[in-house]
């Protein structure tokens, strides 16, 4: 692992020093490629990004040449059926961006295959997605995505930049762990986070360690020790900041959470409903993690067979969706799918029927073809028919 981390700054820091030597290469504006195959679930979460910011978490290999990206892309389409193909078209500003922040360079002369005019580019760079386009290429399976560069100055990286750092915080083995629970390499991450938890040397150190610990034990099914960790969390939290601080109800969520799937409903409202109280103080009535922190409360009802309760919880989600989200957002697509299943749980087929069919409207438009979504919204529509005897 540390080897690891060697390689990685002694990369960084080739490319630093191969793009002030080429800096004159770079003095007008230019276009990238990058050509790849993503599953159904990332491109969504890359559709839903648009106008947002996306971040390459490794070395981002690109080429100057289209057609090295289209075989690339058409590659991926061969190698699995269930594959969307994606061209990015990268548009660069060089005199936007430094290379301390965004170091990239020409390395044809390092690279195994020269005839790819490849460019690479550090870890972390991050682009605005301009625009997300199907092409008629390959049956509607391959997609061209706009990216531009962020500037050094765009307002919401700096914003974003200064959020991750708060929530990732501490040192940089700490933020490895972070990382190794993002590529789910949890025995890894469990190792060097209890390394770390043991020469530590402040509650607020603590407190971030234990909090991602217990995320670690959820995400593996080992919920009691999960719900250990998140409490040895909250307790330090406790020591320092308001009962209405944000961060005091994202661990009540995450407590929530566990509990749900421990399937302990009680416990999981209880801790739903605390989060939910300092939210609605902290968040404008129409915020979208307002509508979330309803549609956690509504599914513990549901989960419980309060069918009445979970309507009445779904309902004021999608109240605050219709207002924040386009009409064409896959989320304001699953809070009808919410409803239409409580009606089905209720045994009103027509009304669940009717939910169903809204949703199902709205993911054909915003999601590809293949999407599981699509499957699943046909799935619970075919089964309201079959118990209405259709």
């Amino acid at each position: 692992m540390v080897k690891m981390g060697f390689f990685i700054r002694s990369l960084h820091r080739q490319l630093e020093h191969l793009h002030e030597e080429q800096a004159k290469l770079f003095d007008k504006k230019f276009i990238v490629y990058r050509g790849q195959g993503l599953s159904s679930d990332d491109f969504q979460q890359l559709f839903d990004t648009k106008g947002g910011l996306l971040s390459f978490n490794n070395f981002l290999s690109t080429s100057t040449k289209r057609k090295v990206a289209m075989d690339f892309a058409n590659e991926a389409l061969r190698k699995s059926l269930e594959n969307i193909a994606v061209i990015f078209i990268m548009t660069i500003e060089p005199d936007a961006v430094s290379n301390e922040n965004t170091p990239y360079a020409y390395i044809e002369e390092y690279s195994a295959v020269k005839t790819e005019q490849e460019i690479l580019f550090s870890m972390h760079t991050v682009f605005r997605v301009v625009d997300i386009e199907q092409t008629a290429a390959n049956k509607g399976r391959l997609w061209e995505v706009q990216l531009n560069l962020t500037a050094d100055n765009d307002e919401q990286l700096v914003n974003l930049t200064a959020t991750i750092n708060d929530e990732i915080g501490g040192s940089g083995w700490s933020r490895m762990g972070h990382l190794m629970l993002k590529v789910g390499d949890f025995n890894q991450a469990e190792e060097l986070y209890n390394e770390l938890l043991k020469n530590s040397s402040s509650d607020n150190e603590s407190q971030h360690i234990y909090h991602k610990l217990g995320l670690l034990e959820n995400n593996q099914g080992k919920y009691q020790e999960a719900v250990s960790f998140y409490e040895q969390s909250l307790k330090i939290q406790r020591k320092t900041l308001p009962e209405d601080h944000s961060s005091l109800a994202s661990t009540y969520h995450m407590i929530g959470q566990v509990y749900n799937n421990m399937g302990d409903y009680s416990k999981a409202l209880e801790y739903y409903e605390k989060a939910h109280k300092i939210f609605e103080k902290a968040l404008p009535h129409n915020h979208p993690d307002l509508a979330t922190s309803y549609i956690n409360i509504g599914q513990v009802y549901k989960n419980m067979g309060d069918y009445s309760k979970a309507l009445e919880y779904y309902e004021r989600a999608h109240k605050i969706y219709e207002k924040a989200l386009p009409p064409s957002h896959p989320d304001l697509a699953s809070s009808f799918s919410f409803i239409g299943g409580v009606y089905s749980n209720m045994g009103d087929y027509s009304k669940a029927l009717e939910y169903y069919e809204k949703g199902l409207k709205i993911f054909e438009k915003a999601l590809p073809p293949n999407h599981p979504s699509l499957a699943t919204s046909f799935s619970c529509i075919g089964g309201v028919y079959s118990n209405m005897g259709d």
